[in-house]
């Protein structure tokens, strides 16, 4: 398979106890698997990795593998803070049957996270995983940004195939796009600027957005891809309030609450993440019901 087109980075379901719910994991997969996405992510930033336990994760993959068929692509985030524990988490992800792996920069240490340190970080990892690596930039969450001659030095690794930037950072980003090859792929994770990404040369999208509405977020690709601006365009303009409200403000819990108005169960936020207040819930029905007036037709008519 070719890496490209977009991908979500789906929710992962806890019930009312905080445990996870693999029901309706399985359940939710139903809904994205039907949709017309190159793939799923899971234990991304959306999946609350970073709040959940190894064997959790394990799970979350193998029951993934049981039923995303192999013509799309299942990609496990597997970043760690040490390089030890990150090649492990590759390999076990590997194991439980993911295609590839998306591993964040370590943020802990963030002052130390050097040019060299991140290539030889990267470079062991990728040495030693028995999937491709993609590396993964989201600087609000982890405070690191990793400059575009690092991602090129990292980018003629055989097995680094791409990388996600979640920066929104449209400047930023074209430098990623420049180091783009047959063999290293660019994706955004800002769907504010998935237009501008895929203009400047972008593989596809990573897209938190694309969970709730994948088909204007293939649309909005495909149009732009083929040279549509004008549809592509009016796409990107009719998302921008939804991704800034989702992606800047509303994060995790605002991603299950517009799967649960779209009509898809993906639980509840694992503590300390709370459910959307009333307020928010509310914008955000507005959100998506003025979307369907511009775009149409309405995703909460789509319920499954």
């Amino acid at each position: 398979m070719t890496l490209g087109g977009v991908l979500a980075p789906v929710p992962t379901p806890f019930d009312g106890e905080g445990r996870l719910d693999l029901a309706r994991f399985t359940a939710a997969l139903s809904h994205w698997l039907t949709r017309p996405l190159a793939g799923i992510v899971v234990l991304g930033s959306t999946g609350e990795d970073v709040l959940m336990d190894d064997d959790e994760r394990l799970d979350l993959v193998r029951a993934a593998r049981a039923v995303v068929p192999r013509t799309k692509w299942l990609i496990a985030g597997t970043g760690r803070e040490s390089t030890r524990s990150a090649i492990r988490a590759a390999e076990q992800a590997a194991a439980a049957g993911a295609d590839a792996v998306l591993v964040r920069t370590p943020g802990f240490y963030r002052s130390q996270m050097t040019a060299d340190a991140l290539v030889a970080h990267y470079a062991a990892l990728a040495d030693s995983s028995p999937v491709p690596v993609l590396l993964y930039q989201f600087p609000a969450l982890t405070g690191v940004t990793m400059e575009r001659e690092t991602v090129a030095r990292l980018a003629l690794h055989p097995n680094i195939v791409g990388m996600k930037d979640s920066s929104g950072d449209v400047l930023r980003f074209t430098d990623y796009a420049s180091c783009s090859s047959e063999s290293f792929a660019a994706f955004t994770g800002s769907a504010a600027t998935f237009y501008q990404a895929v203009c400047l040369g972008a593989a596809g999208g990573i897209l938190a957005l694309a969970c709730m509405l994948p088909e204007a977020c293939t649309r909005l690709f495909e149009a732009a891809r083929r040279g549509d601006h004008e549809e592509a365009r009016a796409l990107q303009q009719a998302l921008v309030p939804i991704a800034k409200l989702v992606g800047s403000r509303l994060g995790v819990p605002g991603v299950k609450a517009a799967m649960t108005l779209v009509g898809v169960d993906t639980g509840m936020p694992r503590h300390p993440l709370r459910e959307l207040a009333a307020n928010d819930l509310d914008e955000l029905r507005g959100a998506l019901e003025q979307f369907e007036s511009s775009i149409g037709p309405s995703p909460m008519a789509r319920r499954t």
